[in-house]
């Protein structure tokens, strides 16, 4: 079959790409930038025109380097997981930089930007799914061997507190609360044995979002102000109203206990539709599409970045009296629903973003099997 090219421009080519790509000269004066790069460096392509690549990206950066190197070799390089910083985004930002000179010998080298962000928080949240289901068979084991014998110790503890001295007394009832404790996090735990098909209904995420919002103004984020940027013309959802609701209000609840010593506290929910995002779960033939965002952001002190690659592990806290289980328990239900969540923090300003399947209007609504 002969390939007819003659029709299509390589500039619509270029510019229907989703990754960022951009032409230097030989003395790194950027001559093109298709749409990608645009919106990778919040910048339009006359703006981007007016300057070099060493005015994009921080000073050092090893792009520079790259594309020196690729000039005076005339020979493709790669570059894997540079960390790219530019005054533009304020933040540094990971990708695999592709570099190659053009053929016709004028010293211009292109450069393809395979921003690794995403899918390295995919990679981490499907490993965090595994580390979740790890605890599965813990929780069984402790559910059985473990809350027997503690009941046994708080009803001995309980008739303690009836015979022994006023200033024994209080041993006795720490001894019942510190039992109560444990189970209450064995509790906590065994939830992440349900492996059962959740009963779901197509759901608007706002009616979700408001309902969290009421609960949260009132109690846990009292104090707090909660701020709304939606997208009015999001399909449904297809989940389970509680533990969506759960998700959400245990996102608030950490959000506003970051945000105690914080002035002016705020806690942002958004919505958008984001289409392109696709990916592969087990038990599904087909990459699955997730373009319905929710983002819960607030303006706190931020994620210490040594946490931030395990937050969503069981038992991975920041709280000093913590347990661990709160976030590894909403990456699990978001697992369940099909979705991943990843999270993007820094100094005033920490973004959880939940991604999620929209509905199939072809599919069979009343039950889903997760993607955990």
């Amino acid at each position: 079959m002969k390939i007819v090219t003659e029709n299509i421009p390589a500039f619509a080519v270029l510019q229907s790409l989703p990754q960022p790509i951009i032409v230097c000269t030989e003395d790194r004066q950027i001559s093109f930038a298709n749409y990608a790069a645009e919106t990778f460096f919040g910048a339009s392509q006359s703006v981007l025109g007016r300057q070099k690549l060493d005015d994009l990206v921080a000073f050092g950066s090893p792009v520079i380097g790259l594309v020196e190197t690729v000039a005076a070799r005339r020979a493709p390089m790669t570059e894997y997981r540079v960390r790219i910083g530019s005054s533009r985004f304020g933040e540094e930002r990971i990708a695999d930089v592709f570099a190659t000179p053009i053929a016709d010998n004028d010293g211009r080298v292109v450069l393809l930007i395979q921003e690794r962000t995403m899918a390295d928080k995919i990679d981490r949240q499907m490993v965090s799914r595994g580390a979740a289901r790890s605890v599965t068979g813990l929780a069984a084991m402790l559910a059985h061997e473990i809350k027997n014998p503690l009941s046994g110790i708080r009803g001995a503890a309980q008739l303690l507190e009836q015979t022994v001295t006023s200033d024994e007394i209080v041993l006795a009832r720490l001894i019942r609360e510190e039992t109560d404790r444990i189970v209450g996090l064995l509790d906590r735990v065994e939830v992440f044995g349900d492996d059962r098909p959740l009963e779901s209904e197509p759901i608007n995420i706002h009616a979700i979002l408001d309902r969290v919002k009421l609960l949260a103004s009132n109690g846990v984020a009292r104090g707090v102000g909660i701020f709304e940027e939606y997208d009015p013309s999001l399909p449904p959802v297809l989940g389970h109203r509680d533990q969506l609701i759960q998700v959400v209000l245990n996102l608030i609840k950490n959000a506003s206990e970051a945000l105690e010593k914080t002035q002016n506290p705020e806690i942002k929910l958004s919505t958008a539709f984001r289409p392109g995002i696709r990916i592969a779960v087990t038990g599904v033939s087909e990459r699955i599409s997730l373009p319905l965002e929710i983002v819960v952001e607030d303006n706190g002190p931020g994620v210490p970045p040594d946490v931030l690659p395990f937050l969503f592990d069981p038992f991975v806290t920041t709280k000093i009296n913590g347990s661990g289980l709160g976030l590894a328990l909403v990456a699990k239900i978001v697992g369940d629903h099909g979705g991943v969540i990843d999270c993007d923090s820094r100094p005033g300003r920490t973004r959880f973003r939940i991604l999620l399947p929209v509905v199939n209007r072809y599919s069979d609504s009343s039950t889903t099997k997760g993607a955990s």
